[in-house]
């Protein structure tokens, strides 16, 4: 009777529950509802009400988690873009600076490219439209259009003597290339640069694939995944199956309720099972690219080299609204082959400034992969071999922040018509002296920490009554010690610098292919790549392939919810 009475009254009670928390939705709706409409009725000024309602949607979505969404109808082009990697236009990206737009990078083969329009073209007109004063949404869409239809642009190219160029331009479906660029480096290493995870990433990451294994000096393959913040995770799921049986588990989503939990496998049959593998990542790498990555750690199919990825264990889906918008919800966790999530916020527990927690190394759990080698969920995934990216540089990243470089790389294509290859152009001495001789000292504005410190520790002097005249005086020593030279502070920088100049000028004439042949030469995770290759065992020893396989990945945790 107590067992009846308890599956009775527990029902009804859920059913109370429920009908409180509708009750509570509704009273809370009418609320927002009434203060809106006396907000729009009284307040002094007139109220947009459609940026105020957007306002309010997105500050509720923010206290969710950054990944869900509202997409209003006239941003689902550039939604629908990221998945579909098509959309009708000339295949440019643009970038909005000092109240003017700019052509940032035209893409490789595209109607931008053919046309001549160059990186550092400012647009000043679209067809008989002015877009002086425009914001970069406002010039992205009359530059978007139907394809086979026309636009006339014109822009002004700085450093050029003829300066204003008009260009007759026929706008064509563009397609996002998942895979900008694969070759053979180091002699015998098969590399594929996978950019994002749109629905053509498989179908070019297989052909790429194939084509790498007719080169009879291909012993390996690197995927790159450095810097891909994801996409679609069908299509990671493809990626993963053609360097695994086919039917092979690669993760599991689960949602609130046990009956949302849905399993993905390989469908397809496999492409090469027992060549050496390597997957470069970096803290950019996310989502669908850790799903790749951490699938085939945990199945002991490849070798992770690199930064610790992102940490995204979440899955996202569209949900229809009124008037063709859109939400992008969280409606599962993802779990890879050996049982672990790696997300690792959690936005469901808040600490008291409000900010999501950030799960710590201490707390997470132990899992196995299928040979037994211990992995990690929560934070992301730990390479096998980690390579040690370095600080990020301040001076370096003011030079990028202020278009130093970019400018220059401008300025450098409009005085030479063409350069050395990707695989052997370098910044010469000659190239770094125009470079600083081309940045003016009074408008380079920089971090100077030495000096904001010593400035700082001065004060402090001052506050507390240490600031004596023999204090002063050792002030006045350091600070003409740490004062900051921009000519010597460049040349310390060079390398990072050099590098900088390198990708920019590069690009303005052999795109983004050419930029990522480039920066192989110097790769250190490729560099680690071929160590391995050559040292022998090696690959065996960090993947314990003389373990036999484990029945089932285990994990030696609790299980996260």
């Amino acid at each position: 009777m107590a067992a009846l009475t308890a599956a009775v009254v527990a029902p009804a009670a859920m059913g109370a529950f429920k009908r409180n928390d509708n009750a509570s939705i509704s009273r809370n709706m009418n609320i927002f509802n009434s203060l809106f409409k006396e907000l729009n009725a009284f307040y002094v000024d007139t109220i947009d009400a459609q940026k105020s309602i957007e306002t309010a949607i997105k500050a509720m979505l923010n206290e969710v988690d950054p990944y869900t969404e509202y997409i209003s109808a006239k941003d689902q082009d550039d939604f629908m873009v990221v998945s579909t990697g098509e959309y009708g236009g000339i295949g440019s990206y643009i970038s909005e600076r000092n109240g003017c737009v700019y052509f940032s990078e035209p893409q490789i083969g595209t109607p931008a490219a053919r046309a001549g329009i160059r990186a550092g073209d400012k647009i000043v007109q679209i067809d008989t439209t002015s877009t002086v004063g425009m914001k970069s949404d406002q010039v992205s869409a009359r530059l978007k259009g139907t394809p086979k239809t026309q636009l006339t642009v014109k822009v002004i190219r700085p450093y050029d003597a003829d300066s204003v160029k008009t260009f007759n331009i026929t706008r064509e479906k563009i397609k996002v290339n998942p895979v900008p660029f694969y070759g053979v480096t180091h002699g015998c290493v098969g590399y594929i640069n996978i950019s994002t995870f749109n629905e053509k990433t498989g179908s070019a990451t297989k052909e790429a694939l194939l084509t790498l294994k007719t080169n009879p000096n291909v012993k390996a393959i690197a995927l790159d995944l450095r810097g891909n913040g994801g996409g679609l995770l069908e299509q990671a799921v493809q990626v993963v199956g053609l360097f695994v049986p086919k039917g092979t588990e690669v993760l599991q989503t689960r949602g609130r309720q046990v009956q949302d939990t849905k399993i993905y496998k390989t469908t397809q049959e496999p492409v090469d099972t027992k060549i050496p593998l390597f997957v470069l990542v970096d803290g950019g790498s996310a989502s669908a690219s850790e799903i790749v990555t951490g699938a085939l750690q945990d199945l002991d199919r490849a070798v992770v080299v690199g930064g610790r990825s992102f940490g995204k264990g979440l899955v996202q889906t569209t949900r229809q609204l009124p008037y063709d918008a859109l939400l992008k919800v969280t409606i599962a966790k993802y779990y890879i082959p050996s049982g672990r999530l790696i997300q690792e916020i959690d936005y469901s527990h808040r600490n008291a400034d409000g900010s999501a927690m950030r799960i710590p190394d201490s707390l997470t759990s132990v899992f196995k992969t299928a040979h037994g080698r211990e992995v990690r969920d929560g934070g992301g995934i730990t390479p096998d071999i980690k390579v040690d990216f370095g600080k990020v540089n301040r001076l370096a990243y003011n030079i990028v922040r202020d278009y130093w470089a970019f400018d220059f790389a401008t300025k450098y294509r409009s005085e030479h018509d063409s350069i050395a290859s990707p695989d052997k152009f370098e910044i010469t001495d000659d190239i770094f002296n125009q470079f600083k001789a081309f940045i003016d000292p009074a408008r380079f504005n920089y971090d100077k920490v030495c000096e904001t410190g010593l400035e700082q520790l001065q004060k402090a002097a001052e506050a507390e009554g240490y600031a004596n005249d023999s204090v002063k005086a050792e002030f006045a020593k350091l600070s003409k010690l740490l004062k900051h030279d921009l000519n010597h502070d460049l040349d310390v920088n060079r390398k990072d610098i050099a590098e900088i100049l390198g990708m920019e000028i590069v690009k303005r004439y052999y795109f983004e292919p050419g930029v990522v042949e480039m920066q192989m030469r110097d790769d250190d995770c490729l560099k680690e790549v071929k160590r391995v290759l050559d040292t022998e065992g090696e690959l065996e020893r960090i993947l314990n392939l003389a373990a036999p396989v484990q029945k089932s990945p285990k994990k030696t945790g609790k299980a996260k919810k």
